[in-house]
């Protein structure tokens, strides 16, 4: 199994990770606006940052989000 600081997310899959944040977390949540923006303009700064966001959250808000895509 791999772990969560190793997983590699490609910019359509932070787009639908994002929307699953939205309903998560709420549209203003920052780790939902960094991933939108990462997905839209597929800068390797802007995927650093959701990244680094994204591994900051409580782990059950990941588990959920991840949890959506998968569904």
């Amino acid at each position: 199994m791999r772990r969560m600081d190793e997983l590699k997310i490609d910019p359509a899959a932070m787009g639908r990770l994002a929307k699953a944040l939205v309903f998560i977390c709420g549209a203003d949540h920052p780790t939902a606006v960094a991933l939108k923006a990462a997905s839209e303009s597929g800068s390797q700064q802007d995927i650093a940052k959701a990244r680094k966001l994204f591994l900051a959250l409580k782990p059950r808000d990941r588990r959920a989000a991840l949890a959506m895509l998968a569904g």
